[in-house]
C-alpha cells in the first residue's frame, strides 16, 4: 500500500493511494503514528481497505499532502553514505556510519515551501531514501533488520551548510531548521519495493539536473544502518532513518551553489513518487 496524510498543516487525515487515486481512511484509522505502526496497523489497514474499497471516499488530487507519517519520536540521518558525495565534499569515506539527528519540527509536507532560515548563507539540497521503522528496535541483528521496516519515503535532507560546518558544535544545527525535512508524497510499504538497493534517485534545481544516483551505491546498506543505529538508541515505530545522498549538492560545486528565494527544487525516487518545494525567504 501507499499511505498518505492530507489536509491543512496540523489537521491532516490519513489516506491511501489506490490506482493513483487518493482515498480517505480516517473513519478507520486515527493517524499514521507510533501507535498505528506498533499495533500492526499496516496489516489491519490492508484488511479494512480490501473490505471497504468500493465505499472509500475519494480525495481530490488538489489537496495538500502532509508528511505521510505523524511526527515521529526522532529523525535519524546517515551522512557521507555515497562514495561520490563524500568525494565531492572533500570528506574521508567513513569506516562506520556517520549519524546525526534532524529535529522533528523540521518535518513538513512534500510540496510545502522551503523557508530559508534567518541569517542563512548556504541552504542546500539532498535527495535521500528514508526508511520508516515498523516496530521497536534495539540491538537488532543485521540479518533480521529488514523485519523492522514499515516502508520507505522520499526525503529532501535540506541543510544549512554554514550552520552545519562553520559553526561550533554538531551538524544538527544546520539540519533541523523548520521545513528542512519534506517527506513524501507517500509511504510505500516495504512489499511495494522489490529491491530497495536498486532505486534511482534524482533532484533538479529550476529544471536543471543536479543529482542522479542509485541506492546500489550506498556505502552502508539498509540492514547495516538499522542494526548500527539500534546499538546506540532504541528506534520506535514510526521513526525515520534517512540514508544519505548521492553527489550533486550545492556544497560540492565549484563555485558552490545555494538556494535563494524563488528557486524550485523537484526530486524523486523510483516507486516513491516525486515532490516539489518552492524556496521562500524567512518571514515571506
Amino acid at each position: 500500500m501507499k499511505l498518505i496524510r492530507f489536509g491543512a498543516p496540523g489537521a491532516e487525515k490519513p489516506g491511501v493511494v489506490l490506482d493513483e487515486q487518493y482515498y480517505d481512511v480516517s473513519p478507520f484509522v486515527a493517524d499514521y503514528d507510533e501507535a498505528f505502526f506498533a499495533g500492526s496497523g499496516i496489516e489491519q489497514l490492508a484488511d479494512v481497505v480490501a473490505a471497504n474499497k468500493e465505499s472509500l471516499q475519494p480525495v481530490g488530487k488538489e489537496v495538500r499532502l502532509g508528511a505521510p507519517i505523524a511526527r515521529p519520536s526522532k529523525i535519524v540521518c546517515i551522512g557521507l553514505n555515497y562514495t561520490d558525495h563524500a568525494k565531492e565534499t572533500g570528506a574521508t569515506l567513513p569506516s562506520e556510519p556517520v549519524v546525526f539527528m534532524k529535529a522533528t519540527t523540521a518535518l513538513c509536507g512534500p510540496n510545502d515551501d522551503t523557508v530559508i532560515p534567518r541569517n542563512s548563507e548556504k541552504t542546500d539540497w539532498e535527495v535521500e531514501l528514508a526508511v520508516v521503522i515498523g516496530k521497536r528496535a534495539s540491538y537488532v541483528e543485521e540479518a533480521e533488520a529488514m523485519e523492522y521496516i514499515a516502508g520507505y519515503c522520499l526525503h529532501n535532507d535540506l541543510s544549512e551548510r554554514a550552520f552545519q560546518l562553520e559553526r561550533q558544535g554538531t551538524w544538527d544545527k544546520g539540519k533541523g531548521c523548520d521545513t528542512f525535512a519534506p517527506l513524501g508524497p507517500w509511504l510505500a510499504t516495504k512489499d511495494e519495493v522489490a529491491d530497495v538497493h536498486n532505486l534511482r534517485l534524482w533532484l533538479t534545481l529550476n529544471g536543471e539536473k543536479m543529482q542522479d544516483g542509485n541506492t546500489a551505491n550506498l556505502v552502508f546498506n539498509i540492514p547495516h544502518i538499522i542494526s548500527y543505529v539500534s546499538q546506540f538508541m532504541t528506534l520506535l515505530p514510526g521513526d525515520v532513518i534517512s540514508t544519505g545522498t548521492p553527489a550533486g549538492v550545492g556544497l560540492g560545486m565549484n563555485p558552490q551553489v545555494y538556494l535563494k528565494p524563488g528557486d524550485v527544487v523537484e526530486l524523486g525516487i523510483d516507486g516513491l513518487g516525486t515532490s516539489r518545494q518552492q524556496v521562500v525567504a524567512y518571514g515571506q
